[in-house]
């Protein structure tokens, strides 16, 4: 028996249904990875961001630390990097965020958020919703933190914060830090220059 010859446009309808098959798998496929909030890419997103958050962190504390064992009068400048934590859509999508905030924060032992396992003040880096604490301990953490040889248990005025939108977050930030017996414990942002400042004094 011979074979029997398909149409040519029996062959056209056949491949365009595979590849309409194909092309259906295909976009199922990248809004499943790409685009969904419990996906694994986006808790993989939320790792990276949160190395981010740790680098930064400890390149303040780590100016802080030196200061505090350099002693009154000393001063130090770094400088951190930011990469993820500029990118308002990752911040959406690691943490489910409607409107994220970037917060850089020099917690005293007497703050409500001071982690239970620090003993002297810690630096925290971490991604809030707009107007909200962030979480920086347990399994839903959106930041981390870092602890310093700096004992800082002010009642009055525990934690100093700077919030920053997304877009508003340098690639490079100048960290200068310093003991100035004259002044109080401090930090703030200067965002012409684009630099974070802190002041630390024993005792407030």
């Amino acid at each position: 028996m011979g074979l029997v010859p398909r149409r040519r446009g029996q062959i056209s309808l056949e491949f365009m249904l595979v590849f309409s098959i194909m092309l259906i798998m295909l976009l199922y496929s990248i809004k499943n990875v790409g685009f969904d909030e419990s996906s694994p890419s986006s808790e993989t997103l939320a790792v990276q961001i949160a190395l981010e958050e740790k680098s930064v962190a400890n390149v303040i504390a780590g100016a802080v630390d030196q200061v505090y064992a350099q002693g009154p009068g000393s001063k130090v400048t770094v400088y951190a990097h930011f990469n993820l934590l500029r990118n308002s859509k990752y911040l959406k999508k690691a943490f489910g965020l409607t409107s994220p905030q970037v917060q850089l924060m020099f917690l005293g032992t007497e703050d409500s958020l001071f982690p239970v396992e620090a003993e002297n003040s810690v630096i925290a880096v971490a991604v809030a919703e707009s107007g909200s604490d962030p979480v920086i301990s347990g399994s839903t953490r959106t930041g981390v933190w870092v602890q310093t040889y700096f004992l800082y248990n002010s009642t009055s005025k525990p934690r100093f914060l700077v919030s920053l939108s997304p877009n508003d977050v340098p690639s490079m930030m100048k960290v200068v830090v310093e003991w100035n017996p004259s002044e109080p414990v401090s930090m703030a942002y200067d965002r012409a220059s684009r630099t974070l400042k802190i002041n630390i004094r024993p005792g407030g």
